[in-house]
């Protein structure tokens, strides 16, 4: 399948509708060092906060990473959080929203916070009413209509109020007249309400639920997804079975197993929006449903390596289907987006990370007695490296002597080096707003306040260094020495 990876993955045309309930999910991190006097439990020292959509919109955010368009129809209440919700999506080109403000109800929020390596708490706000009769028509009206520029719906059902029986009834009748697959994440016990559903895409535990009959075994999940088939009107089905992989199952066809492709697990929040995602971009750009279900598996054993509710993109995911092993030197060089999330994860298993960054153009003792004195001083170091143009820019034109991917890879394949980003600006001061590295290390004739970045990084707390200069070592000298 190698040689049509690229092809398989390119999802660049696919235009999914998705349809659900939309939250806020925050995440508060930060340091416990001590237990409080009031009572029994931690106290947390708050550090930072992310905002991002979560439910509906994380199947949205999927599908914008992957490089789909997502039109996202959803419910939130006429409050801060929806503003916020609002504002989260905006910076997300490949998101268009559509929210519907229903005043009788509070917009869903998630909050969780994060000490360390350990969630402590989350606490949840919404409203336990229905919905209004007037938000649930103006769903419906508004999802219909945006139909038309879709190739699939996604009915994304947290069980939160906005995927109710009217609104499945509406959808999926709207769908079938318009020729339109839909797609369901589904919740509950009766999946009868699913009736004429293309998909549905439950875990082990809710398939279990559903259909009363354990999930424990590849006969048992055989089992439950043909009772579905039949008793419940729906086309396929496909069961997420955690580290045993999933199952598809198809009217008329053998069942088609596939083992799990995660080699390191962190985080299963998500994932099933990930599969979601995976599925219905595929199915988008015509792919087959087996195919469809081939890349979601390797896309949920990228996501669940990654901390929080994580995304995957399209290149992480022609690795997955390229490499048997993840972690070679090709994986090691990533996008900055990638790399914030790789840092998220490091930063909540409470590890030191490093930053330093220049061309590199021809590795020498200089260089590596930095990368050396850098990662002594860290638990993961990234180095980042100017682009072609912008070596060009400032060394002259006859510079770089070899080209950023081959810079990047001799990085790559060092130990001491963890990721390697290539940066096209003139300075990586973007790269530290994003990542805030906890110590900025540069070798050469510098002091301290001559670092590009250092009052960045000293203004978030964070130590800036000079390492140690090797004399006679540099790129420069080495090729006047070879001309000479």
């Amino acid at each position: 399948m190698s040689e049509l990876v690229p092809e398989l993955t390119d999802f660049t045309g696919a235009r999914v509708l998705v349809v659900g309930d939309v939250m806020l999910d925050r995440f508060v991190y930060g340091g416990v060092q001590r237990i409080s006097p009031e009572a029994p439990i931690p106290v947390m020292q708050t550090e930072r906060e992310i905002v991002m959509p979560g439910g509906a919109g994380n199947v949205a955010r999927n599908l914008a990473a992957l490089g789909a368009h997502a039109m996202l129809i959803g419910l939130v209440g006429d409050d801060a959080a929806a503003d916020e919700l609002n504002d989260a999506l905006a910076l997300d080109t490949g998101i268009t929203a559509r929210l519907v403000v229903d005043e009788t109800r509070r917009t869903i929020e998630k909050t969780r916070f994060i000490g360390g390596r350990q969630q402590l708490l989350r606490v949840d706000r919404e409203s336990r009413i229905p919905p209004s009769d007037e938000s649930i028509e103006a769903l419906i009206e508004a999802a219909t209509e945006a139909m038309n520029d879709c190739a699939v719906v996604v009915l994304s059902d947290y069980a939160k109020g906005a995927i109710s029986e009217r609104v499945i009834i509406a959808l999926v009748a709207a769908a079938a007249k318009a020729g339109k697959p839909v797609l369901v994440d589904p919740k509950g016990s009766d999946y009868s309400r699913y009736h004429g559903v293309h998909l549905v895409t439950p875990n082990r535990q809710e398939a279990a639920l559903a259909t009363k009959q354990a999930c424990d075994t590849d006969d048992s999940v055989v089992a439950a997804g043909r009772k579905l088939l039949q008793e419940c009107g729906i086309a396929n089905v496909l069961i997420t079975r955690g580290a045993a992989g999933m199952t598809l199952l198809q009217n008329g066809d053998a069942p088609l197993h596939l083992p799990a492709e995660a080699r390191e697990v962190f985080d299963v929040s998500g994932a099933g929006d990930t599969v979601m995602a995976t599925i219905a971009a595929a199915l988008a750009v015509g792919r087959s449903l087996p195919q469809a279900a081939r890349l979601a598996n390797a896309a949920a054993g990228i996501v669940v390596g990654k901390v929080g509710t994580a995304v995957v993109h399209p290149d992480e995911l022609r690795r997955a289907l390229h490499m048997p092993e993840p972690h070679g030197i090709d994986a090691k060089v990533v996008s900055r987006q990638q790399a914030k999330e790789r840092v998220d994860l490091w930063r909540s298993h409470g590890e030191r990370i490093g930053f330093t960054n220049g061309v590199f153009d021809l590795l020498h003792s200089g260089h590596l007695a930095l990368l050396a004195e850098a990662r002594a001083a860290c638990d993961r170091l990234i180095v980042a490296i100017n682009a072609d143009s912008s070596v060009k820019k400032l060394k002259g034109p006859t510079r770089p002597v070899q080209d950023e991917q081959h810079r990047a890879r001799l990085l790559a394949a060092l130990s001491m080096v963890d990721l390697v980003i290539v940066f096209t600006e003139d300075t990586p001061i973007p790269l530290l707003e994003i990542l805030q590295p906890d110590l900025l290390i540069k070798g050469g004739d510098y002091t301290v306040d001559q670092v590009v970045g250092a009052d960045i990084v000293r203004a978030y707390g964070g130590e800036v260094r000079v390492s140690r200069h090797v004399a006679g070592q540099s790129t420069t000298k080495t090729i006047e020495r070879l001309r000479s």
